[in-house]
């Protein structure tokens, strides 16, 4: 995925999440199940996207990304959260839920 088709995805969808990660990283690893998890289950109208931050570095660099794991979540096309290393995903649940379901309903 280019930059561009990226952001048009990001100004087109419901939501996104950008979850980057590397190839080398275990807590990467460890966590994008759970991500998914959370994500399918309680936000299954945003689209995800996984990226690994070394393979894209013209993206990573677009979003500021300099560690991973890194968490994006876009929404009506604006950054809603950012999250990076540990994350609680109750936490970032209950951040995003009453978005989300505002942004459904619409």
């Amino acid at each position: 995925m280019t930059l561009a088709e990226l952001q048009n995805t990001i100004r087109t969808e419901v939501g996104v999440l950008l979850y980057f990660s590397g190839e080398n990283c275990n807590v990467c690893h460890a966590l994008r199940p759970k991500f998914k998890e959370v994500f399918d289950t309680h936000f299954p109208q945003l689209r995800q996207i996984y990226l690994d931050a070394h393979e894209n570095p013209e993206i990573s660099a677009h979003f500021q990304v300099f560690s991973v794991p890194t968490m994006i979540v876009f929404m009506d096309g604006r950054e809603f959260a950012r999250e990076g290393r540990s994350v609680s995903m109750h936490q970032l649940t209950e951040q995003l839920k009453r978005p989300y379901e505002m942004m459904i309903e619409q």
